[in-house]
């Protein structure tokens, strides 16, 4: 798994918080008791954002279909895992009235004013639901 590497020095966590100051976005929390343990909470607009590394969570970019060459049906079952478990959570989350919103690594990287424009839409859709 030595070949499964971060980019860059910040960790994906932190470079979404890094995105939601310089965008001026309020209203976080990171260590919400909800199901999943989301990584980051808005409670008032009941949004739920996941960061999801691309490899673990089986997106569909170059790092998310690269799987490992050893232990092959150990990793395929571990990753399918990781999807089940990910669709049962988003599930709960929804059915206790939180929205949700997966932020790919990978995006983060290279497109996070895209990413700070999804979440500020979605917080005012939320907020204007609670109206």
């Amino acid at each position: 798994m030595g070949q499964v590497k971060g980019s860059g020095n910040l960790s994906t966590e932190r470079r979404l918080i890094a995105v939601l100051r310089e965008k001026r976005i309020t209203g976080w929390r990171r260590a919400a008791r909800l199901p999943g343990h989301p990584d980051f909470t808005f409670p008032k607009a009941k949004l739920a954002v996941f960061v999801h590394g691309c490899f673990w969570h089986g997106h569909s970019c170059p790092r998310g279909k690269n799987r490992p060459v050893t232990n092959r049906s150990y990793w395929i079952g571990k990753l399918q895992s990781n999807l089940a478990r990910d669709r049962r959570v988003r599930r709960k989350l929804n059915q206790l009235s939180w929205r949700t919103l997966v932020v790919w690594e990978c995006d983060l990287v290279r497109r996070s004013s895209v990413i700070a424009k999804r979440i500020a839409a979605r917080l005012r859709a939320g907020r204007q639901d609670r109206q």
